[in-house]
């Protein structure tokens, strides 16, 4: 029993660290796109998502009953396999946080789950049902139906506002995003704290500590919530750059619409106990933002990238978390040396970030390496004629008066005097 308490503990600590990487690896779906529109500062907006985040956490307890109760079948799931999970969603969300790729942390964490389960008792432990309706088909619709509500709202906000003044547009925009933003923190905390929140339920339950079907405890509620809060406010700057400049370039009309599309599904998901991925609601409603105005671009090859870590998602945190469940079950030895084996992997990812810091200082600033434009978007801008009253127009007309006249013929007349552009 000794045993067992020391590795409920551990599994506990283990799932708060957990929570904590969730919330600066997600940071960015509330935040990025308020930063780089330049709605809020850096550090003031990851303080206002960390709070939000928090009183989000105390909402609902929906999404944690899907994952506590829903996911795999208790009976027969041991702390080991909790502890084995955990590791493998740490490992994936640190290695795409290195990267600056906004992955799944719901995903990694159910991903890990099932890995662990399947290798402790088979595939007999996971519900594929809930699987399928709750995770899988979730994990498809969410980013397009994000996708495609932004991209029409932010067609709708260009319409209702294209005889308005630029400057007090963006300024009401603006005022928006900051309002939309908390409302995506909100719902943030109200979905992915209540993950962590299962988890650790399912491991009391596994351990003896809960009666199978309870719900989380108040001081589960409290820790996730705070952990989440603590991690949202360090902020995930390498994501935030990706998701607010490495997708597309956001206009304000284009971030109000995209958190506010985005928030709606989450919301809506976290009602009907769906365990959505708040990163593929956010990433989508970004991307149909993107597309939302009259020239905007999406840049495909980091889209690609995110879309096959996506993917990678599931499989990779599962390998990791059976492999871990493999080690932690040979007794006590197998436990530390996966505790072990974590700590000294996260320190080791933290001292490759060092060489490379991005942090609230230089989270706008865009790399030489980023993705241009585009072949098809240049070249169909360079046969494009400007508007007429656009800043190119009247350049272009300038220009024509400004072309020097051709000398005069007589050799005593004065030169030409040259236009100055």
């Amino acid at each position: 029993m000794e045993h067992l308490t020391l590795l409920l503990a551990i599994v506990v600590v283990t799932a708060l660290v957990f929570d904590f990487t969730n919330g600066f690896h997600d940071t960015a779906n509330a935040m990025a796109t308020t930063i780089s529109t330049g709605a809020l500062k850096p550090k003031t907006a990851v303080a206002m998502s960390a709070v939000l985040n928090l009183v989000g956490a105390f909402l609902s307890v929906e999404v944690a009953k899907t994952i506590s109760k829903g996911l795999v079948n208790e009976e027969g799931i041991q702390p080991e396999v909790i502890l084995a999970a955990l590791v493998g969603a740490i490992l994936w969300n640190l290695v795409t946080w290195l990267v600056g790729l906004p992955s799944s942390s719901s995903h990694a964490l159910m991903g890990g789950l099932v890995g662990a389960t399947v290798a402790s008792i088979g595939l007999s432990g996971v519900n594929g049902d809930v699987v399928v309706t709750k995770v899988l088909i979730p994990a498809v619709a969410a980013p397009l139906v994000a996708g495609i509500a932004a991209m029409f709202a932010a067609r709708l906000t260009y319409r209702i506002g294209k005889n308005a003044d630029d400057k007090t547009t963006e300024k009401g925009y603006r005022a928006g995003q900051i309002a939309s933003a908390g409302l995506v923190s909100l719902a943030h905390g109200t979905n992915d704290a209540q993950k962590t929140m299962g988890i650790i339920t399912l491991a009391l339950v596994a351990g003896g500590v809960l009666a199978p079907g309870s719900n989380p405890p108040v001081w589960v509620i409290v820790s996730a919530g705070t952990a989440i809060a603590l991690g949202t406010y360090l902020g995930g700057w390498r994501i935030i750059r990706t998701m607010g400049k490495g997708l597309t370039d956001l206009q304000p009309q284009q971030g109000f619409a995209a958190q506010t599309s985005a928030a709606t599904v989450i919301l809506a998901s976290s009602t009907l106990g769906f365990s959505l991925s708040t990163t593929h609601s956010v990433s989508g409603a970004v991307m149909g933002a993107g597309l939302g105005r009259k020239g905007g671009v999406v840049r495909w090859s980091t889209a690609t990238r995110m879309f096959v870590a996506w993917g990678l998602t599931l499989p990779a945190a599962g390998l990791v978390a059976a492999g871990a469940e493999y080690v932690a079950r040979q007794g006590d030895w197998g436990v530390y040396a996966v505790a072990a084996f974590l700590v000294a992997s996260c320190v080791g990812i933290w001292l490759v970030s060092r060489r490379q810091v991005v942090d609230h200082t230089n989270v706008n600033e865009v790399s030489e390496d980023d993705e241009p434009a585009g072949v098809v978007t240049t070249a169909i801008a360079a046969v494009t004629p400007p508007p007429a009253g656009s800043v190119a127009a009247v350049a272009d007309e300038d220009l024509k008066t400004t072309i020097p006249t051709p000398a005069s013929t007589d050799p005593a007349a004065p030169p030409a005097p040259a236009a100055a552009l």
